[in-house]
């Protein structure tokens, strides 16, 4: 999601994935035999992937009772299966199992590289990948992939990451139109939320929730301008981080807004999620918002909840099970020593007003920049504009109305521009800073999202709902960790608090997670 506000694949993605595993086959019997011996085979039962975290993997692959190849395969046959009906990924690298073999490699030979290992890692498609096409999801973007990684996909890989693939996304990050529907993109359809097929994934990291929740890969990266990692982990019922703006670097990540843009990880479990954060976090020469960064070392402090004070940011009275959700979770948080107090965020009018007009200008600024590094793409939004008008898939459900906005947004250095940015970051971080100081807080929880609607085409999303801008336009850290469920549909809760206060954050989210462990496994229902 820019700001507040799938059954079969489509023949050609599922032509692509079918061929990627074909492929990936011979590389990997070709690795396997050039290392004189196959992998170890399990000593235990099937593995129960929604319940599996990085570290008992890690164990697991330590010990020769499991390997990266087997799996990496586990994710490709359910992507094969089971995305069939929520259409999350938009395509399995084809060097995956080969990616994984070569781990399985070091590891035998002592030079595992870090805390991902073996760990296989959908990508956003709106991160660049060399050599494997980056889209945000637009056909315009199709067929002339990076010339090089993101810096973030380099820090994947250096850990010893599996690059399994790329997922769907809301196209443009979900800013194209003002009456988009979440979940759709041109590239890759309509994606779905798992645990009610009808329903909406949330954006615009949607296919990176739905994918984590269907267990199709162990961990996503999604991206966030407002809303698009905590709305999406919300509504599929899995764990997002959404990081201090400068924790992880956006090079290579195809902008809204170099004033709120970061990536994050989504997983199953906030385990999972620190360990990598930890990994994506660093400083970055190409990407100055980095230059202060505190770091983050994904250490999870299990007693934080004891003796906190949250503040609690109900936003009661829109939706009656979200309240009863936010009242367990206070009570949750009141079970194991934390101070709960009832607050509320000022400025929030005033915020939004300003973020929103300030994005567009931003836009105009930032994705053309983007564009110059990725030749035989369009070069500017007007070209992007006219590609939209002349293809027959990219204006079938919505329109453009952003980027013809764009076209004619004042520059950045228009003096009411810097009015409303000036006005939407500082009255964001005085509303979450001043909140803290006058109550002596340790983090503010509200709501994530309210359950999922249902999708459609033509009015926008059926958005209730959402606890997100005042920490995305502040630049401060936000977590979205399961809290409950309106039916068979997934009640998040977010954390938030100041700059650099990511550790605090997820410490408070797993300390909420132990206590609670609400997430369930999602059962794909029609309706």
């Amino acid at each position: 999601m820019a700001f507040s506000r799938a059954r079969a694949l489509d023949g050609r993605a599922a032509g692509k994935v079918g061929c990627g595993v074909r492929i990936l086959r011979v590389i990997t019997l070709s690795l396997v035999l050039a290392v004189g011996s196959a992998v170890p085979a399990p000593a235990s039962a099937a593995l129960d992937l929604d319940r599996s975290t990085i570290p008992q993997l890690q164990k697991l692959m330590d010990r020769g009772k499991l390997s990266s190849v087997r799996l990496t395969g586990q994710y490709l046959g359910r992507i094969r299966t089971v995305d069939r009906e929520v259409r999350s990924v938009l395509a399995v690298d084809p060097t995956a199992l080969a990616q994984a073999a070569a781990s399985d490699l070091r590891r035998r030979t002592g030079h595992a590289r870090g805390p991902l290992e073996g760990i296989p890692v959908l990508l956003k498609d709106n991160i660049d990948t060399r050599g494997q096409d980056t889209t945000a999801g637009s056909r315009a973007l199709s067929g002339k992939p990076p010339v090089a990684d993101a810096t973030l996909v380099r820090k994947l890989r250096a850990a010893g990451a599996v690059v399994l693939g790329k997922a769907n996304l809301s196209e443009w990050a979900n800013y194209r139109s003002t009456k988009s529907t979440s979940g759709w993109s041109g590239v890759g359809g309509q994606t779905h939320n798992p645990y009610v097929l009808d329903r909406n994934p949330c954006g615009s990291s949607s296919g990176s929730g739905a994918a984590v929740a269907a267990s199709l890969a162990q961990v996503a990266i999604g991206t966030e301008t407002d809303g698009s990692i905590v709305c999406p982990a919300g509504a599929n019922g899995v764990v997002g981080a959404k990081p201090t703006l400068g924790l992880v670097s956006r090079t290579g990540v195809v902008p809204i807004s170099a004033e709120q843009d970061t990536a994050g990880p989504m997983a199953r479990n906030v385990v999972d999620t620190a360990l990598t954060l930890s990994v994506l976090q660093g400083r970055d020469p190409a990407d100055p918002s980095t230059s202060d960064s505190l770091g983050y070392s994904g250490e999870l402090r299990r007693d934080a909840v004891k003796g906190a004070r949250i503040g609690l940011w109900r936003q009661s009275g829109i939706n009656a099970d979200v309240d009863r959700v936010v009242e367990e979770a206070a009570g949750v948080l009141r079970s194991r020593g934390a101070e709960v107090v009832d607050v509320e965020l000022p400025y929030q009018d005033q915020v939004g007003a300003a973020e929103g007009a300030a994005l567009l200008s931003e836009f105009a600024r930032d994705l053309p920049a983007y564009l110059k590094t990725r030749p035989g793409v369009p070069q500017s939004i007007a070209e992007l504009v006219e590609f939209n008008r002349r293809d027959p898939v990219e204006l079938s459900k919505f329109g453009q109305e952003l980027f013809e906005q764009a076209l004619t947004a004042p520059g950045t250095d228009d003096p009411g521009y810097r009015e409303q940015r000036t006005t939407a970051t500082s009255l964001a971080r005085k509303s979450i800073d001043e909140t803290l100081a006058a109550h002596d807080l340790d983090a503010i929880l509200s709501p994530t999202n309210s359950p999922a609607w249902k999708t459609a085409y033509g009015s926008g999303d059926a958005f209730e709902l959402g606890s997100s801008t005042p920490a995305a336009v502040a630049g401060y850290p936000n977590v979205s960790v399961p809290a409950g469920y309106a039916g068979e549909l997934p009640i998040g809760v977010s954390l938030f608090a100041g700059r650099w206060a990511d550790a605090e954050v997820l410490s408070l989210a797993a300390a909420f997670e132990q206590a609670a462990p609400v997430r369930r496994a999602p059962r794909y229902l029609p309706g």
